[in-house]
């Protein structure tokens, strides 16, 4: 079986998947990564982001009616994979491990 690896954006925009549950797409993803992260993300890195999740399969996709207001198009929705959210327990694990490596610091 292949081990997949999580990139630090990956793991940023899988985190918004599953932070909007079923109601995640493209441009509600960015403005949540934008707003936490204090700056501008560009939507292609986004969309390039959801491709590589879905490659590995840690999102799924599904699309949402046509609507007038969007010309007609659909939203594409994405929802988190059980293997996606057991790939972020894992990082969740391993980045709380390191960090209580770290030993008490003062700067006082």
């Amino acid at each position: 079986m292949t081990q997949h690896t999580l990139g630090e954006f990956e793991e940023l925009v899988l985190l918004m998947v599953a932070a909007h549950h079923d109601e995640a797409y493209g441009v509600i993803i960015l403005e949540g990564l934008e707003d936490k992260l204090k700056k501008k993300v560009n939507i292609s890195a986004v969309h390039v982001a959801l491709k590589r999740l879905t490659d590995k399969g840690f999102v799924k996709s599904r699309y949402g009616g046509i609507t007038t207001d969007r010309g007609g198009r659909r939203k594409k929705y994405y929802t988190i994979t059980a293997l996606g959210k057991k790939m972020l327990d894992s990082q969740y694990s391993l980045r709380t491990s390191i960090y209580k490596q770290i030993p008490k610091l003062s700067f006082g």
